[in-house]
């Protein structure tokens, strides 16, 4: 079964996270297949908008962590590196529609996202700290810079969960709709951004990025260095391993 499937249709490209039954949790060759997608689609003139979802009841509950544990990333150019890259690169509007769970990257990536909306059922987490590891896709630098320090040590070094409502509350989701409409709003907001002129698009998401792009590639060469460290560490062994077995982390 393909993991990630994709589908052309009047200038968009729906991507869908399908690993349902893993909660559409991302390995290695995932980050590697989702980040060559971007690539092409940044490429291909008939591509305008991309629309991105997962099957499933749940939108991405960040890495699987048994592949983590095997192929734990260093810190140049690993398979997330690469995708952090294509995302920032990525001129193009981007449309998420999020159901269910959407843990670590799956909230993460959502910050590189131009429009996000959210079904009733989304719930969020950032449980970076928790497994031992530290926040990565730029969010240690773009969650405060967009809701604040305060807000964001709430999420990011606590760890709490989070529902629709606050998300938009924080500004982190743009809607909330119901579940059973999400995709099909989320279809009509990519129908309304390809229907406009493509280079009049691109140009003003270019100039709306100019002035945080530095900042945000040199949060994930500082995040990308720290997590590799961190994840190799005993203390992320044991928090990654414990998560595994479905029991708390021994101490230390």
């Amino acid at each position: 079964m393909d993991e990630i499937l994709t589908e052309r249709s009047d200038g968009i490209l729906r991507v869908e996270l399908n690993r349902p039954s893993r909660k559409n949790a991302m390995t290695s060759a995932m980050y590697i297949d989702l980040a060559d997608i971007f690539n092409d689609a940044a490429r291909d003139a008939s591509t305008r908008v991309v629309l991105w979802h997962g099957a499933g009841d749940s939108f991405c509950a960040g890495n699987d962590i048994e592949d983590f544990l095997k192929n734990p990333p260093g810190p140049g150019e690993s398979p997330q590196a690469r995708l952090e890259n294509a995302f920032v690169d990525f001129d193009k509007p981007l449309v998420a529609a999020v159901q269910g769970a959407a843990i670590g990257g799956g909230t993460t990536m959502l910050t590189h996202c131009d429009f996000v909306i959210a079904g009733q059922s989304a719930q969020f987490r950032m449980p970076f700290v928790d497994l031992a590891v530290v926040p990565e896709f730029g969010s240690s630098w773009s969650v405060p810079a967009r809701i604040g320090h305060l807000r964001a040590a709430e999420l990011l070094l606590l760890g709490s969960p989070f529902d629709a409502e606050r998300a938009q509350q924080l500004g982190l989701v743009t809607r909330i709709v119901a579940d059973q409409t999400l995709l099909q709003v989320a279809s009509e907001t990519a129908r309304q951004l390809a229907a406009k002129p493509a280079g009049a698009l691109q140009a003003s998401k270019r100039l709306m990025k100019r002035a945080v792009r530095e900042q945000i590639k040199a949060a994930m060469k500082a995040e990308n260095e720290e997590f590799s460290r961190q994840v190799r560490s005993d203390e992320a062994r044991e928090a990654l391993t414990a998560f595994l077995e479905k029991r708390r982390p021994r101490a230390a």
